[in-house]
């Protein structure tokens, strides 16, 4: 989180629509953080986007488009990585953006899957506020604990390895 993913996805995205590319711009429902309708960064970069609620959906929407982008895919189901592949193999630009990593430091499935069959992968990192190093890392300061819990600052902050507080083994 705070690593500027969604930027970079908003930042490409803008770039094929200059380009004059078919594009659809995809986030999971779920994500209901700052706008329904639109795709919003941390810092209030916004496009107008759709909303989806599985991987198949994901594939309706792209199947006209030349260009896919999809924020959030941490929160989609294991089937974005078949949609994913149909889309590539169809010749569409699929641009997703996840964390790759929960809160636990574990692997968020499905992005793990996705990195593996991605041809460009940019790892963005965020900056640790406890000491300002780069920060790969999420740590939740409060809410409760499940796997899913959609949220920002009031949740979580950026941390490094060196910073970061994982949270006891139950």
């Amino acid at each position: 989180m705070f690593s500027g993913k969604t930027e970079e996805l908003i930042r490409r995205l803008r770039r094929a629509v200059i380009a004059r590319r078919r594009v659809v711009i995809l986030k999971p429902a779920i994500d209901d953080r700052y706008a329904l309708d639109y795709l919003v960064s941390h810092s209030e970069q916004r496009v107008p986007s759709l909303v989806v609620r599985n991987s198949a959906e994901v594939f309706l929407h792209g199947r006209e488009a030349e260009v896919v982008g999809i924020d959030e895919t941490q929160f989609l189901d294991e089937g974005i990585v078949e949609v994913c592949e149909r889309l590539a193999d169809a010749g569409k630009r699929v641009i997703v953006a996840g964390l790759d990593l929960d809160y636990r430091g574990l692997p968020f499935e499905p992005i793990p899957q996705l990195l593996a069959r991605a041809e460009y992968i940019t790892k963005t990192l965020a900056i640790c506020v406890v000491c300002g190093a780069p920060a790969g890392r999420t740590q939740r300061v409060a809410g409760r604990d499940e796997r899913i819990l959609v949220g920002s600052t009031e949740f979580y902050e950026a941390r490094c390895r060196g910073c970061v507080e994982p949270p006891e083994e139950e």
